[in-house]
């Protein structure tokens, strides 16, 4: 239904002819005026639902397609942001990725997404140039791994520009989900619940996320005065999680296990019902993203959920807060809820 604003023709449209197709050859076809045929293509509201279709008809009759160009041109806005993004494939970045273009969605926007090369050091300098020489009115970095040139990233000018990170940055807006409030969260919720061996199986070094979520792990057993083990690293993967899970099931002290990720939770559990540790009742297993929910069939993991459509609603906002020229730069965290199941127990 919705179209993106064009000019009087489009640089992919239709012809009749050798002529392009105009506002004008629609709005003859439909029977309206152009500055109907013009708040259809704009989406705008003032126009009923029955004149609506038969410009639509119209346009797809005759093969007429707004442009790119002709938006520039028309408004100085081409309601397409740019996105760039380490490998999409992980679920959470799969997640993060679902976030953003639903928020984009709604907005009227569409997404043109990149991914980081990592073929060499990852600068945003590299991916903000490429960017912007494509059709974007604005830009999203999603760095949940270390970039080189992070602190000293100047955005491009006339280009909003908010960076997906739990790290501040001195020029952009920040905004990510609470990585480091999660842990101290899970680490309370488990304290109340009796328990305090409480292991950690973090994701691998490099990710700003697993450092963050390892740091809010430490914290809290520091605060609380108990024991803090020395954590392992996984990859992110049921895999490594159940190799780093066998050598959890030989620690007999052990009464909970905090994953830093729902899929390293899942290998984890596994490994240690097989070494004859049986979860929740000798250990209490909680992970991190509630990814495995419609993936995994009676997923009974208690972990912590992040609202990722809020952070990609709130990126927006933000976005569009730079392009109305507010400057303020800020860094905003969003908390998670813990989703209660069944692999967490109450000790005696």
């Amino acid at each position: 239904m919705g179209r993106s604003v064009a000019g009087e023709t489009g640089a992919a449209a239709g012809r009749r002819g050798t002529r392009a197709v105009s506002m004008a050859d629609v709005a003859r076809l439909a029977g309206v005026s152009r500055q109907t045929v013009s708040r259809v293509v704009n989406n705008q509201a003032c126009v009923v639902e029955e004149t609506r279709k038969r410009v639509e008809d119209a346009m797809d009759e005759l093969g007429f397609y707004p442009s790119f160009a002709g938006r520039s041109l028309r408004g100085g806005k081409y309601g397409c942001i740019g996105l760039c993004m380490f490998d999409i494939t992980r679920a959470g970045n799969v997640a993060t990725l679902d976030g953003i273009v639903s928020a984009a969605r709604d907005c009227g926007y569409a997404v043109t997404l990149v991914e980081f090369d990592e073929g060499g050091p990852v600068r945003l300098r590299n991916v903000a140039r490429r960017l912007a020489e494509l059709p974007v009115d604005g830009m999203i970095f999603n760095t949940n791994r270390a970039v080189e040139d992070f602190d000293e990233f100047k955005p491009v000018p006339g280009l909003p520009t908010i960076i997906i990170s739990m790290k501040e940055h001195p020029r952009c807006t920040t905004i990510d989900s609470d990585q480091y409030g999660c842990s101290r969260m899970v680490v309370d919720y488990l304290r109340e619940r009796g328990h305090a061996h409480i292991r950690h199986l973090a994701g691998p070094e490099g990710s700003i996320t697993a450092d963050f979520r390892l740091r809010g792990w430490a914290d809290a057993l520091d605060v609380a005065g108990l024991e803090r083990l020395e954590p392992l690293r996984g990859d992110w993967t049921a895999d490594s999680g159940y190799e780093l899970g066998v050598k959890l099931a030989q620690d007999k002290d052990m009464t909970a296990l905090y994953v830093g990720n729902d899929q390293m939770a899942m290998g984890a559990m596994t490994a240690l019902r097989t070494h004859g540790r049986r979860v929740p009742e000798d250990v209490s297993v909680v992970g991190v993203d509630d990814s495995l929910q419609g993936v995994v069939p009676h997923n009974t993991l208690t972990t912590v959920r992040f609202d990722l459509r809020e952070r990609g609603k709130r990126t927006f906002d933000h976005f569009f807060a730079q392009m109305s020229g507010e400057e303020r730069v800020e860094a905003v965290r969003l908390p998670g809820a813990i989703v209660e199941r069944a692999t967490v127990a109450v000790r005696p």
